[in-house]
């Protein structure tokens, strides 16, 4: 079991308990899971490629089939909600490939994101989503598949801040950008999400850079959680970083485990 104290972060907003989850029942890819994020807390899950984190955000989300353990959202119990349920419910999903309607302008784009809103709402919600994201605003009438990368994802996470969702999942938001582009999204967009109020379960390959950002962090290894802290304490973890930072060469038999000293740092 993972180690950690917890001490100092917000009451649980979303609370995920012994989530076993996949796509065949028999085959599991994720194994007992427990993780938690408050409002305005920013979450991530990092680990090596094939580790199972997209399936538990696609879990989370309503997308994989939850065969043990719960999803509770406030007071909430939403395991296994369809996607517009959870939207409802006020979890927004912001999947890592076909984001945005890439044949609207950022206008329609967002007011998409609306669907759940009376008419009268939308074009309030969409001044407030432009508030958060000012760049938007300028560039209302242009097309959502002639933006560059970093304004696309911009636009995917506005699209559906429409709905006012208390928790936020963004898996691989930096997928296929420029390292500048990337560090863009994760110090800038991300972290706009978390200080509008809303909590952010963040799935990320550049594991320094979201352990950066992170309030809290998991490290997830073969479908479980391995290792959770503060995301500053593991990014300064040796054993984190040989592993899944790159600082130093990793066997091929590391790839498959990680260490765990007997008391992890507290926050």
């Amino acid at each position: 079991m993972p180690t950690s104290s917890g001490e100092g972060r917000p009451a649980p907003h979303l609370t995920v308990a012994g989530l076993t989850a996949g796509y065949v029942r028999d085959a599991p890819i994720i194994f007992g899971i427990e993780i938690s994020a408050g409002l305005g807390e920013i979450v991530a899950v990092v680990g090596p490629n094939g580790a199972g984190k997209s399936t538990l955000m696609k879990a989370i989300a309503g997308q994989v089939e939850v065969f043990e353990g719960r999803v509770r959202l406030g007071a909430d119990d939403v395991t296994g909600l369809r996607g517009d349920q959870l939207a409802r419910r006020g979890l927004g999903y912001v999947p890592q490939v076909r984001d945005v309607f890439p044949t609207l302008t950022v206008l329609e784009n967002l007011e998409m994101g609306g669907y759940l809103l009376p008419r009268r709402e939308v074009a309030g919600r969409v001044e407030a989503v432009i508030e958060v994201f000012p760049a938007l605003g300028a560039m209302r009438s242009r097309i959502a598949g002639r933006l560059s990368g970093g304004e696309r994802k911009m636009l995917a996470i506005g699209r559906v801040l429409m709905l006012r969702p208390s928790l936020m999942i963004l898996d691989e938001p930096t997928a296929n950008l420029s390292p500048a582009l990337a560090h863009q999204v994760l110090e800038t967009q991300v972290r706009a999400v978390a200080q509008a109020g809303a909590g952010v379960l963040l799935v990320e390959q550049r594991a320094a850079e979201a352990l950066s950002i992170a309030d809290w962090a998991h490290v997830m290894v073969a479908g479980r959680i391995d290792v959770a802290g503060a995301g500053s304490e593991l990014l300064a973890r040796e054993d984190v970083g040989e592993l899944f930072l790159g600082r130093q060469h990793a066997t091929t038999e590391a790839h498959t485990t990680i260490s765990r000293p007997e008391e992890a740092p507290s926050r």
